[in-house]
């Protein structure tokens, strides 16, 4: 399975990434991680990374793009992954499609994890990082819905997006989340039973 989970600030989307990545047992591919990989290992897509994010701004799709075609190949990713990060705009959804595509492969699902911003913004309040304040948290999920609307809005004319209601505890919100992923996985096995093989050795 691929699944894209996209979620704002706010949401819990880093603790229920790791949780669904547990509970299917996949790989997990986060645009952060890459980041740090590259520089780290001083790569030239990541020499091109750093340029950019030591300005402050945000790194060229074709970089990310490069990067997340290069991690894809790699054996690990060959039963799927889950996205963290990425896709982050309609181009980038574009990209990963005709990179799928050419592995013969497709998002399975995106998961979006819904939360009003009433609470998004308290929630980024009690966490008392000096960043957080009301101005720079405002700002955020507005640059966040700008990106995002036209993404979810991409995923759902394909039919692949599930919103799933991002309140309540962690247990509550990971138990909808494997409600949605569960009926995937009943569904497909449904579909692959009503149509078996033809092929004869």
């Amino acid at each position: 399975m691929i699944i894209i989970l996209i979620g704002p600030p706010g949401s819990g989307k880093g603790t229920q990434s790791q949780r669904l990545i547990d509970y299917l047992e996949t790989a997990h591919l986060s645009t952060g991680e890459l980041f740090r990989e590259h520089i780290s290992s001083e790569s030239a897509l990541g020499c091109e990374a750093k340029q950019f994010i030591s300005r402050g701004e945000l790194v060229p799709d074709h970089v990310v793009d490069s990067m997340v075609a290069q991690t894809l190949e790699q054996p690990r990713f060959a039963d799927g992954c889950l996205f963290d990060g990425y896709p982050r705009s309609v181009p980038q959804a574009e990209a990963l499609s005709q990179l799928l595509n050419l592995q013969q492969r497709e998002v399975t699902l995106v998961l979006e994890l819904d939360v009003p911003d009433s609470v998004l913004v308290e929630r980024l309040l009690a966490r008392q990082r000096a960043d957080d304040t009301l101005e720079t948290i405002k700002h955020r999920l507005e640059v966040y819905g700008a990106q995002t609307r036209p993404l979810l809005e991409y995923y759902k004319q394909r039919g692949k997006l599930e919103t799933v209601d991002g309140q309540g505890s962690v247990d509550d919100v990971f138990g909808r989340i494997q409600a949605v992923v569960n009926q995937l996985k009943t569904d497909s096995s449904e579909s692959e039973e009503s149509n078996p093989s033809t092929c004869s050795n």
